[in-house]
């Protein structure tokens, strides 16, 4: 079966996997120009248990946080890229979200046991309210490498092409 899946499909294999006692982690992100960062986050987050699901942000969404010039990479391109590393079970397309609540009733028909998210991560507050709403364990499974990120790469791109 495809690695890439939308919501729907994604609820299904998760309903089927909880079933057979298999420990689901959830790790979500841009993931525009794949870096060590990311591979050693994504890594890290699959030692947590037996399946590593990643939520992949859309284009509008990536464009509305990073800005105008932002993703650098479609939507489709990214979760080609990650779907072909290896401890990446499933890469889940989101749409463009308009709240909070659509990301809380997701993860709520995921039930991941595990959420991955990296110390200093921005958004964690959120993914405490998630963690809570179906009993899963909240793991910071790395630090934040400030050197290594999509954004300043993308940043020394713009600089060197005068973009």
């Amino acid at each position: 079966m495809d690695k890439i899946l939308n919501i729907d499909q994604a609820i299904k294999i998760s309903k089927k996997l909880r079933a057979a006692g298999k420990t689901i982690v959830l790790a979500g992100g841009s993931f525009d120009i794949l870096h060590v960062g990311h591979i050693e986050f994504l890594q890290q987050a699959k030692n947590q248990g037996d399946y590593l699901f990643v939520l992949l942000e859309s284009d509008e969404t990536v464009k509305t946080i990073k800005g105008e010039y932002r993703p650098i990479n479609t939507q489709e391109d990214r979760a080609k890229i990650l779907s072909s590393l290896h401890m990446i079970d499933y890469v889940l397309l989101l749409p463009r979200f308009k709240n909070d609540n659509d990301y809380d009733n997701l993860v709520s028909e995921i039930k991941p046991a595990i959420i991955a998210t990296t110390v200093g991560d921005p958004g964690r507050k959120h993914k405490e309210r998630q963690a809570a709403l179906v009993k899963a364990n909240l793991v910071d499974v790395i630090e934040r490498i400030p050197e290594k990120s999509t954004s300043r790469l993308a940043k020394l791109i713009f600089e060197k092409f005068n973009l």
